[in-house]
Order: structure tokens, then C-alpha cells, then sequence
């Protein structure tokens, strides 16, 4: 748990860009601005020549992944090139994505923030509005300016950004989408934030809890000095998103709060997805757990947090000369998973870029699950000692599954790090996952059973308090290399899979999600998933009279 710094300064931003700024100004911002094309449904990219493609300059591919424009000498680069055109050209540092219109550092290899160059954007999207919605939103610009400032500018864009683009909501294809579905700006390396936010925003139980306000945030204040509480900046989150507004949405205050928690990961450097998702967690619960129980572990924890997320795991140690188990029991929110190389040959496990074929269903979920559960021999240099040997001996190790949690969040270890040889590495296999799931063959009664056969008998579970059938609602994915890479989020709602992509939002073809690099997978009970796919689009907001419907043990 980490330890809540009480005295915060704001993170130091790009440095590139910081040095870009100086020696430039905003010169390279507006020459740009003339080039920018903004779409009907909110969309702005750079103009690109009718008769011409984008090339990279180096290895002059064709629209090969994401391209980059030079702010400097305005050369095309790839993603895998930008680095090559920073390291070969002095100061050619900052770089924009033509297709999204977004800054990127190519010496940090990330996106980056500023919201100069956001207000460009912006202009220009005032500039192709229609000349009475132009006139009309000017004029309220103009009121707003005599307001005393808030105290977060990215805030102040983002309603900003809601009256610039209200006009177009009549003009997109998709109107139609699920009560809940709204992008989420990246504030600067924020793709990491805003994949795993997606995920919570739509796990059914998570939800009932904010949605019916069961976290209090006038009560949570009177309770305590500190101003910074996540929970409380998550239920903001949650009205925003639910408010029926599909113009993307800045979690600002959230990020401010999340880096006062984890002062140590507080910066604008890409972070991990996984990491991230665990220290959301213990910052709710470090609120709301002292308040419910303090006096009880993560195991009983009456937490939101722990009572939607939380399972319990259990350690089987079993002495390989007497036979003698020794058995623990350990909470936890999530499941780490080695992906299964069995299948693969060494010639694969080199290459690490491998893509199984149908027949073999070589590197599944199913497969990591069952290589988690397995019995590990552990090494000569771990024996443990045996109660009834009275000695260290030689040990078999066995983890099940005791309890399942109403959401289950598998992890899947694609990041690999050696002490020994101080190297780090990204695995790239490919993963194939069901979008029904059924645990039972990994729960303690089922890895007990086919141990001992028949012959235990009486033995103690909650197979009968939490079904073991899950259905899939959303998949965090990563691309890209170990030290850069891009986080993005697919939701399956009513059956049908949304790509979240920081503020974009499209549908694509459940295809598309099958032959993702999946990096965490939430699943939900299969009763929670049919419950909520009830259609919310035209479902009003709730409020303290009319609560958002409780689902039964969670709420």
C-alpha cells in the first residue's frame, strides 16, 4: 500500500517540448493549423495531398501503422523511425500524428500534452463550424472568459471542447451507442489511465455502486481533511460519462489524485496498465475500507473495491518424502498468468513473434490457466521446511482458486524481467481467448479432487455462493515495444465490441478483438453480464430518489 504524500508538486512535463517551445514558440503550432481537416464526427487530422500517399522517409512504406509529422522540417516518419529521425536530425524532437492530430515525442517515443496546441485544434474547429453555431459559441466563450479561472486549465478545455463540438452530434453516423460510451482525452502518455478507467467504467457491479451513489462525496469530506479522494473523483467520472455527453472527457482532477497517492509513479511518462489497475484499487481501499472495517483484512473487506475484484487463492505445499500438505490462503484482485510455451518450438521461442494456427491452439487462456494451476517442483535451493519430517525437504507446489470474485481480472505477463542478465523484453505471442469462461476446473474442490480421486470427501468450497460461469466485457490491450507503446481497451456491450482508443470511440468486428495482443481481460458472472445488457441509451440519470437498480451482493 502505497503511502499518500501529503505535500505534491505537479510533474515536470516533456522536456523536448518544453525545449521545443523555447527556441520556436508557437510558430510550427499555427504554420500546422492551415493543414488541419475536421471531420462530421469530431475527428481532426492533417491534410494530406489528394495525389499523393504518406510515406516514411526512411523506409518509404505506405501508410504502414501511425506516421508523424517533422514540426521542424515537416519530413514523414513511421513509428518505427520516428526515434531514427530525432537521433539523426538535432532538435527534431517533436512530431504530430497525422492521422489523430495529436503531439508525439519522438526522442521519448510517446504521445505528449500541450495545451497550446490544443487550443490550435480547437480554433481551427471553430473556424469549419457553421457561421451561426460559430457565432453562437464565440459569444459564450466571451461570458465564460470574466469567470474566475478553475484550478485546472485541461478542465476549463474540456467544457471548452463540449460546446465546440455539441454541433456535430446530430451528424454522426453512430448516435445510437450504448448510455456510457465516451472517449477519454489522453492528457499526455495517459493511455495506460484511460484503458483501464474504460474497464471499471463498464464492470457491472462498479458501476451499480457509483451509479446509485452509494460513495457519498459530501459525507466522504466531512469525514476527512484530505480533499484528495480517488473514490470520490471516480463517481465524478462516472456522471460525466453517463450523463448522456459523447464528447470525449478530460479525467484531470482523477490523474491529479491517483499521482498524490502514488507519488512515485507521479509523472508524464508512459506507466503500466496493470500497475496502475492495482494502485486504483488500493487507494479505495485505503478510503473505504478503514471506514467500513478497519479492523478486518483484504480477505472480509466490505470495500467496493474488494467486494467486486477480490478472490481468494489458495497455496498447496506438499513434502515429496512424507506427503504432508501444508495449506495458506491469500486474497487477491487479480490472477498473474505466464502465457504456456510447451507448444512452441525453440526456434518460436526465439523469434517470440508467433501467431498460432487453429488446428494446434497453441497459447490459450485455457492453457495459461492450467499451467497456473499445475504442480510446480520448486528448486533444490527452495526447500521448505516439514512440520512432520521435522526437516527442509524437497516440495511440490499447487495454487487453485478458493473463492471467485463477481469480476475476474486476468493478467496476462507479456513483460519479462531478468536480474541476472538485467535485461527486460516484451513477449508478442499470440493469445487466444474465450468470451464464455467456466472456472470450475481451476477452483480448489476440482484441483483437490484430481489429486486424491474420491477419496476426499467433505471438502470445503464456495462453489455454492458465486458461480463459476463468466462472460467477457472487456479487453485492455498493448502495442508497440517494452519501453513505448500504446494501451487501448475493447468493451463488449449488448453483444456488440467498441474500440476505445483514448477520446475515439468506433465499433469493430469481434474479429478484430480475437487477434488483439490482449494484456489484461475482465470478466464478469455470466448473470451480471445478461443483467447488464439491458439497453441503457435511453435510460435517464440516476439520482439519490431513483437509484441506478442494485445487483444483489454487491451493492
Amino acid at each position: 500500500m502505497e503511502t499518500r504524500s501529503s505535500v505534491f508538486a505537479n510533474p515536470k512535463p516533456c522536456k523536448h517540448l518544453a525545449d521545443y517551445k523555447l527556441r520556436h514558440g508557437l510558430s510550427g503550432y499555427k504554420f500546422l493549423q492551415k493543414w488541419l481537416k475536421t471531420f462530421p464526427n469530431g475527428k481532426t487530422s492533417i491534410k494530406m495531398c489528394e495525389t499523393k500517399m504518406p510515406r516514411c522517409s526512411f523506409c518509404c512504406g505506405i501508410r504502414q501503422g501511425r506516421l508523424f509529422l517533422c514540426l521542424i522540417c515537416s519530413s514523414m516518419s513511421c513509428s518505427d523511425h520516428t526515434l531514427l529521425h530525432s537521433q539523426s536530425e538535432n532538435g527534431h524532437d517533436i512530431a504530430v500524428d497525422i492521422e489523430r492530430s495529436e503531439l508525439y515525442c519522438c526522442s521519448c517515443s510517446d504521445q505528449v500534452y500541450d495545451l497550446d496546441f490544443d487550443k490550435v485544434v480547437v480554433a481551427k474547429n471553430i473556424v469549419d463550424m457553421p457561421s451561426k453555431t460559430r457565432d453562437s459559441v464565440v459569444d459564450d466563450l466571451m461570458r465564460r472568459s470574466s469567470k474566475r479561472r478553475r484550478l485546472n486549465s485541461v478542465v476549463d478545455l474540456d467544457l471548452i471542447r463540449s460546446k465546440f463540438f455539441v454541433w456535430m452530434r446530430g451528424r454522426r453516423a453512430k448516435s445510437c451507442y450504448p448510455l456510457g460510451l465516451r472517449g477519454l482525452n489522453n492528457l499526455g502518455s495517459t493511455c495506460f489511465m484511460n484503458s483501464i478507467l474504460q474497464a471499471l467504467l463498464h464492470a457491472p457491479p462498479f458501476r451499480n455502486y457509483f451509479l446509485s451513489e452509494r460513495h457519498d462525496r459530501e459525507t466522504c469530506r466531512k469525514r476527512s481533511s484530505d480533499q484528495s479522494c480517488l473514490a470520490c473523483d471516480i463517481g465524478v467520472i462516472f456522471s460525466a460519462v453517463y450523463s448522456g455527453d459523447r464528447t470525449p472527457y478530460s479525467p484531470a482532477q482523477f490523474l491529479y489524485s491517483w499521482w498524490q497517492h502514488s507519488a512515485n509513479l507521479a509523472s508524464y511518462e508512459q506507466q503500466d496498465a496493470h500497475e496502475f489497475f492495482i494502485s486504483v484499487l488500493d487507494a479505495i481501499h485505503e478510503r473505504e475500507g478503514k471506514e467500513r472495517n478497519p479492523n478486518k483484512d483484504n480477505g472480509d473487506c466490505q470495500c467496493i473495491a474488494h467486494r467486486v475484484f477480490s478472490g481468494m487463492l489458495r497455496s498447496d505445499l506438499t513434502c515429496t518424502t512424507c506427503g504432508f500438505t501444508s495449506t495458506t490462503y491469500d486474497p487477491c484482485v487479480d490472477i498473474s498468468l505466464n502465457m504456456d510455451t510447451s507448444s512452441f518450438s525453440s526456434v518460436d521461442v526465439a523469434n517470440k513473434s508467433v501467431r498460432p494456427n487453429e488446428d494446434t491452439g497453441r497459447s490459450t487462456l485455457l492453457a495459461c490457466l492450467d499451467l497456473f494451476t499445475r504442480p510446480e517442483r520448486l528448486g533444490s535451493d527452495q526447500k521448505l521446511y516439514c512440520q512432520n519430517c521435522q526437516e527442509k525437504r524437497d516440495t511440490l507446489k499447487q495454487m487453485s482458486i478458493k473463492r471467485l470474485p463477481l469480476v475476474l481480472s486476468l493478467h496476462i505477463k507479456r513483460f519479462e524481467h531478468s536480474s541476472l542478465r538485467r535485461t527486460s523484453r516484451k513477449i508478442d505471442w499470440h493469445l487466444q481467448f474465450p468470451f464464455s469462461l467456466d472456472m470450475t476446473p481451476y477452483l480448489s474442490p476440482s484441483i483437490v479432487r484430481n489429486r486424491f480421486g474420491n477419496r476426499i470427501f467433505g471438502f470445503e468450497s464456495d462453489e455454492a455462493d458465486i458461480s463459476a460461469e463468466f462472460e467477457i466485457f472487456a479487453v485492455v490491450t498493448h502495442s508497440g515495444m517494452l519501453d513505448s507503446g500504446h494501451y487501448v481497451t475493447y468493451l463488449r456491450l449488448q453483444n456488440q465490441w467498441y474500440k476505445c482508443d483514448d477520446a475515439w470511440i468506433t465499433e469493430v468486428d469481434e474479429r478484430i478483438v480475437r487477434a488483439s495482443q490482449c494484456y489484461m481481460i475482465f470478466y464478469v458472472q455470466r448473470m451480471l453480464y445478461y443483467k447488464a445488457n439491458e439497453d441503457l441509451s435511453c435510460a435517464p440519470m440516476p439520482s439519490r430518489r431513483d437509484p441506478f437498480v442494485p445487483i444483489a451482493g454487491c451493492c
